[in-house]
């Protein structure tokens, strides 16, 4: 007999009771059919092959960099592949029905990050415990520590729903810490960041999933004033001010970074989550018009008062003018992964063989030039359909859901990643200006590894959830 599908999870039955006078008594019960782990063996599969290609590229960096192959780091490596592992297991416990492409998706863009920032380690002459590649490691291991905790403590997202306000509260937070004094720290010309002692760590990576939770909670409950209630100017209903006015402390929040923390990519990745989620509630697309156009305004201020706006989007425009080749913060970095990216060419010049060491901050903002000098074209093909994938399952779980505040949480969590994607690509092959956004999962920086393994892990509660709400019902 075929095994049942999940869409069968919940069926109905009817047993008969012969028990003398009350013979023939008929009483529908409640079955549960637990279906065999597939999705899970799946995962098992795909999580050993992203395995394998992880631990070839670094044999392949050491081979291409050092000529010989040194068994110190695929032992490191190989806690994070049991890590990992224990992730998988842990899945099948408490979420057995959880989509089975995200954690190997990640696993492998991860491990292809840590073995570029490997290879730059080489390169620069770095090794030992204070090397990025070894940091990365660490990060890496607490991450997916994280995202094993997200699994394990929220058992339905349903219950994030609850505290919207708290998330709210707790985003912006996060956001204006930086801004502190004594705590807050300015790195590359942007004050991002938050030091305790050693440790330095970017609040605002966390800020965009309690923005995420935040948007989805409030969007629920009052999408239909957003969408219905209000004055209609120039044709386009402008909501009332007090349902508008928690929309416009975010966006407030969000232009402050502009401003304050100079730093343009995570103003433009705040404002793009919310336009999104809000065209998503209310189905409206002046809000996407609005949206960009206070957007752009607030840019174009920025623009005419601040200088490192104004220098990256002379940078943009004349990256190859001498003035701005030449000058500090200027266009060399941009130049020079652009020669990269040509010196790579189709098929790339091979792992641990290129020059990606000669741009500027290569293992973090300019890492996609860097695996695209090594990897080449198709390489970086190859990660774009990984994000491609990632982003796709993630509306899929979104939109599978039956809830509204499950569908807008997917729906936001999921354009966080591929806005963050475009962002960072776009940066550096020329398309918009330079933003200094970290590229998700690759790029070195334990902050963005900490959120995003974080948000896939929050996925993967979702498409559990999703996958295990009821089909019928059963009423004795």
């Amino acid at each position: 007999m075929p095994a049942p599908s999940n869409r069968e999870a919940v069926a109905q039955a009817s047993t008969p009771f012969e028990a003398g006078p009350r013979a023939n008594f008929t009483t529908s019960i409640r079955i549960k059919l637990r279906v065999p782990a597939r999705l899970r063996n799946l995962e098992l599969v795909l999580l050993i092959f992203a395995l394998a290609i992880d631990a070839g590229a670094i044999m392949l960096v050491q081979l291409g960099a050092l000529g010989a192959i040194d068994s110190s780091l695929l032992t490191i490596t190989a806690g994070l592949a049991v890590l990992t592992l224990v992730m998988h297991v842990v899945l099948r416990v408490v979420a057995r029905d959880a989509d089975p492409l995200i954690l190997p998706i990640v696993t492998v863009l991860n491990g292809l990050g840590i073995a570029m920032i490997y290879r730059l380690d080489i390169a620069e002459g770095f090794s030992g415990w204070q090397s990025a590649g070894m940091r990365q490691i660490v990060w890496t291991a607490i991450a997916v520590s994280c995202a094993i905790a997200v699994v394990i403590i929220i058992r339905n997202h349903r219950v994030l729903q609850r505290y919207r306000y708290v998330a709210m509260f707790t985003g912006i937070v996060l956001l204006l810490l930086p801004m502190l004094p004594f705590i807050g720290t300015t790195i590359n010309g942007a004050s991002l960041w938050i030091r305790v002692g050693a440790f330095t760590f970017q609040p605002g990576e966390l800020g965009k999933i309690a923005l995420a939770i935040f948007f989805a909670g409030y969007l629920v409950t009052a999408r239909d004033s957003l969408s219905m209630v209000g004055r209609k100017v120039l044709g386009l209903r402008f909501p009332r001010a007090r349902d508008l006015g928690p929309i416009l402390v975010v966006f407030a929040a969000s232009m402050a970074v502009l401003i304050f923390q100079k730093d343009l990519g995570t103003s433009l990745l705040y404002v793009g989550l919310f336009l999104v989620m809000l065209y998503v509630a209310t189905g409206r697309g002046s809000w996407i018009v609005l949206g960009i156009g206070m957007f752009l305004v607030g840019a174009l201020v920025a623009y005419q008062l601040l200088s490192y706006v104004n220098g990256r989007v002379h940078a943009w425009l004349n990256p190859f003018d001498q003035e701005n080749y030449d000058r500090i913060g200027g266009s060399y970095q941009l130049v020079t992964g652009l020669f990269g990216f040509a010196h790579g060419g189709l098929t790339g010049t091979g792992l641990g063989v290129g020059r990606p060491d000669l741009v500027p901050l290569a293992e973090s903002d300019y890492i996609i030039p860097s695996l695209g000098e090594e990897l080449g074209l198709i390489g970086i093909f190859a990660i774009l359909a990984l994000y491609l994938l990632f982003v796709s399952r993630g509306f899929r779980i979104a939109f599978a859901g039956q809830d509204d505040f499950g569908r807008l949480l997917g729906v936001g969590l999921s354009f966080v990643i591929a806005l963050q994607v475009f962002i960072v690509i776009g940066g550096v092959t020329r398309v918009i200006p330079l933003t200094g956004l970290t590229t998700p999962f690759l790029a070195a920086g334990g902050s963005s590894l900490v959120a995003n393994w974080i948000i896939a892990a929050l996925l993967l509660r979702l498409s559990d959830t999703v996958r295990n709400q009821p089909r019928a019902v059963i009423e004795a």
